[in-house]
């Protein structure tokens, strides 16, 4: 065998042969390895978040717009300013955290103040100020180790000095020719020092660029360029010799020393120049890996609005007291979350339209105002909104590590460049059971589909109006749909003349069985279990009784209240049950109420107010009870206070006694009205066919000098006492749960009508009408009608309007012509 190593074979053996957990502990540090970038990424976001101030932030900042978007990877330099900057700001902490400094003498009265300045800055006296500082540090020298040992760290200067030997031979002047006629001079490489200067000089139409049509002769001058291109990085670079450097920088200094403002000048071109070269070729590269992550960064995008609609208590003022169903019960939308949900989707429509456009420029323009304005929102904005410090809101944490998801995946899309051809949806490139329902549960979504389709056509090219964009996606739509069927078919064929296997048929059949009879009847089963299985005892906070003589003055009024009002003993319900065995209708209306369901009363006797009536009305009370042939009216009215008021009003006319006109057993119902139970009451006899009769109750008026008032007193209770008073017993029904309270208001009617009838009417639309629709639906093979759709949105993508609206053409006369349809999807033979 070729390169057999009897040593690398030993070696291979004796890893294998290792432990598991070892083997496992090996592949973790070999990942560490080759994912350290990502790594020091991390750390310093997580640092970031902890901290959140000023010098922590700068670091971010530079890792999304400088770092992820380094070609091929980061430079010496940023790893040097990132490893040098957080020594610094180590140092700059520790100096600060002395306590003679003004600010540390009262660091518990401003450690959660959001905008006080050493908190900003990020100075303030903490411990564990710089824990995650060194994690940082550590991290970053990690790296840098690793960079050593692949020969990676110093790659810049290499290449720089490899250049500088091979261009020796061809000296340039600054007017002089370039070394290719077809390659123009993009940049002079001069550093800072006293010997360069950097100059850019614009790229001429003749330069190389990524176009999507190349000729041959484009490919073989591009690999003229390659070899010499890899060992000098992402820039072409023409070297100048010295003497012509130090005549050139000599001219530029005696221009510069002419006055101040051309210092301040020479000095802004120092740091412009290189950061516009940087961006120019980032957006004008030579050579571009073309990747498409549009779908990551649209993931998540739906994250962080997820986070939003559920956490957007986090994002406003008083956010103990927010609730969003609350909020939306009550027809008010809270600012914070309308300014979150708006902006959100705002961004990902942009990042739509940006996606569609391909244009790399709009997503660096996109990426930087949308870096700076999340990160001063986020940490300068937000703190004052919510009065807290950002380190101390959870939900914005969340919120910002995924969105440095986004801002990582937009970085990556720019650094690599948009794909040249979008075709149709990403749930569509394979044909299996997963695609299909995601992509019909995609489908599902409402204004998803019509909003996509709408945002398609206003940003691509098309010669096609709204409508027909909008018929080609719905056949194509319709078409793959079909497709999945068709290939579910084929990888489980079924045999001619063979029946359905039971276990389809009772899996499919009888699921849709018991799925139609869940809906007919999940009202009544709803309304049934939601307060017998679920409900929730609600028992009455206060019972008040009132008595009024023919429309004077009340004459008693009490009210029973906390300690008033008793649970029945286990000992007392069962003798209750007891006392009704003979009564079937008492004893079914029972059957629905649990001990805790009933509540005693004890109503004091003596009346709790006065009686004050005027002398005129009291004279003619009097007459009126002195009056046997004419009736005179006893209203006896109770309220009954739970969650909601309870009340209910009758009235008895008697002649001289108050016999039978007190209710002992009220039910408190969950609707608005109180009622007595007359299965109940005492004398109840269904066979008989009598009324239920009430308690009898005695009235007296007791003086005291100028004051009277009313005494009553309940003549058959159960529980005796020595004074008078009144006894009622409450029977409370169960309510349902908050969380269901507005599904369990509409009633059964009311779930009949919205839900039932609705989710029939969709039933019916799918198990009618199926034979209008067996032409499009019954289709043996769509492979050609779908490289047909496939082959409209190539063309389009590629400026081909004429082909794209012939090809549509085709389409439509497909789908009028069943002949041609009949042809066009016929199996391969």
């Amino acid at each position: 065998r070729m390169f057999h190593d009897d040593e690398l074979e030993e070696s291979e053996k004796f890893y294998v042969g290792q432990p598991r957990v070892l083997l496992l502990i090996y592949a973790l540090y070999n990942t560490l390895v080759a994912r350290s970038e990502m790594v020091c990424y991390f750390v310093i976001i997580l640092n970031h978040m902890i901290s959140a101030s000023m010098i922590t932030l700068v670091l971010p900042i530079l890792i999304f717009l400088w770092a992820m978007l380094s070609v091929p990877r980061p430079s010496k330099r940023f790893w040097m300013t990132a490893i040098v900057y957080t020594e610094v700001a180590i140092v700059i902490k520790y100096f600060f955290q002395f306590g003679f400094f003004p600010w540390n003498k009262h660091v518990d009265y401003t450690k959660d103040k959001p905008y006080h300045p050493p908190n900003i800055i990020g100075i303030e006296k903490k411990e564990g100020y710089v824990h995650y500082d060194l994690v940082q540090l550590l991290a970053l020298f990690f790296h840098r180790s690793i960079l050593k040992c692949h020969g990676l760290w110093d790659e810049d200067e290499k290449g720089d000095s490899s250049s500088n030997k091979e261009d020796t031979d061809d000296e340039l002047s600054l007017t002089g020719g370039r070394r290719d006629s077809s390659a123009s001079l993009k940049s002079v490489n001069l550093a800072a020092s006293v010997e360069s200067i950097h100059v850019h000089f614009p790229e001429q139409q003749t330069a190389i660029r990524r176009k999507s049509s190349s000729s041959i002769s484009q490919l073989s001058h591009r690999s003229s360029f390659s070899s010499h291109r890899s060992k000098r990085g992402k820039y072409i670079l023409i070297n100048i010799n010295h003497t012509t450097l130090s005549l050139y920088f000599l001219q530029c200094r005696l221009c510069v020393t002419k006055s101040r403002c051309g210092l301040c000048c020479f000095r802004t071109l120092q740091v412009y120049v290189p950061i516009r070269q940087f961006f120019y070729n980032l957006i004008h590269p030579d050579y571009s890996a073309v990747t498409d992550v549009y779908v990551l960064m649209f993931l998540a995008d739906t994250v962080d609005f997820i986070i939003i609609v559920f956490g957007f208590w986090a994002f406003g003022k008083h956010s103990a007291a927010a609730d969003i169903t609350s909020s939306l019960s009550e027809d008010q939308v809270p600012e914070a979350f309308l300014v979150m949900v708006l902006i959100q989707f705002g961004t990902m429509v942009v990042d739509r339209a940006l996606y569609l456009k391909k244009t790399v420029m709009g997503k660096v323009i996109f990426q930087v105002i949308l870096v700076f304005g999340i990160h001063f929102w986020m940490f300068f904005i937000l703190p004052g909104v919510t009065e807290r410090k950002f380190s101390q809101n959870t939900v914005a944490q969340l919120w910002y590590f995924v969105k440095c998801v986004y801002f990582g995946l937009s970085a990556y899309q720019i650094r690599c460049g948009y794909p040249t051809r979008v075709l149709g949806n990403f749930l569509t490139k394979s044909y299996n059971y997963v695609n299909l329902f995601l992509f019909q549960g995609f489908r599902l979504v409402p204004f998803l589909t019509e909003l996509r389709a709408v945002m398609d056509w206003v940003w691509t090219d098309t010669t096609l109006s709204l409508s027909s964009w909008i018929c080609v996606e719905d056949i194509y739509a319709h078409i793959f749909i079909l497709k999945c069927w068709r290939e579910s078919e084929k990888r489980y064929p079924q045999p001619r003349g063979q029946k359905k296997k039971k276990v389809v048929k009772y899996g499919m059949g009888g699921m849709i069985i018991v799925l139609l009879i869940c809906i007919v009847w999940f009202p009544l089963l709803f309304m049934s279990l939601i307060k017998s299985v679920a409900g929730i005892t609600n028992k009455p906070l206060d019972v008040s009784i009132t008595i009024t003589l023919g429309g004077y003055q009340p004459i008693f009024t009490m009210s029973a209240q906390q300690n008033q009002l008793q649970s029945l003993e286990p000992n007392e319900f069962n003798e209750f049950l007891r006392s009704y065995r003979g009564n079937t209708a008492a004893l079914q209306f029972l059957e629905g109420y649990a001990r805790e369901d009933i509540t005693r009363a004890d109503l004091e006797g003596n009346s709790n107010s006065l009686w004050t009536i005027s002398p005129p009305s009291r004279q003619k009370m009097i007459q009126g009870l002195r009056d046997f042939n004419a009736d005179f009216s006893l209203v006896i009215s109770w309220t009954i206070q739970r969650y909601k008021n309870m009340k209910y009003l009758i009235s008895h006319f008697f002649p001289r006694t108050l016999e039978e006109v007190y209710p002992y057993y009220i039910k408190a119902p969950s609707d608005s009205l109180a009622k007595p139970i007359k299965q109940l009451l005492r004398g109840m006899s269904p066979d008989q066919g009598k009324q239920s009769m009430w308690e009898n109750i005695t009235v007296s008026l007791v003086k005291n000098t100028s004051e009277e008032w009313w005494v009553l007193d309940q003549l058959g209770k159960r529980q005796k006492t020595p004074h008078e008073s009144l006894e009622l017993f409450i029977f409370s029904d169960k309510v349902s749960p908050p969380s269901l309270g507005f599904l369990a208001g509409y009633g059964i009617m009311g779930l009949y009508a919205s839900v039932v009838l609705v989710i029939g009417k969709f039933v019916r639309e799918f198990f009618s009408g199926i034979s209008h629709s067996i032409m499009f639906e019954e289709l043996p093979n769509v492979d050609r009608i779908l490289k047909l759709c496939t082959d409209i949105f190539l063309v389009r993508e590629t400026g081909e309007l004429e082909l794209e609206e012939d090809l549509y053409a085709k389409l439509i006369f497909l789908y009028r012509s069943p002949e041609t349809m009949i042809k066009w999807t016929r199996e391969k033979t």
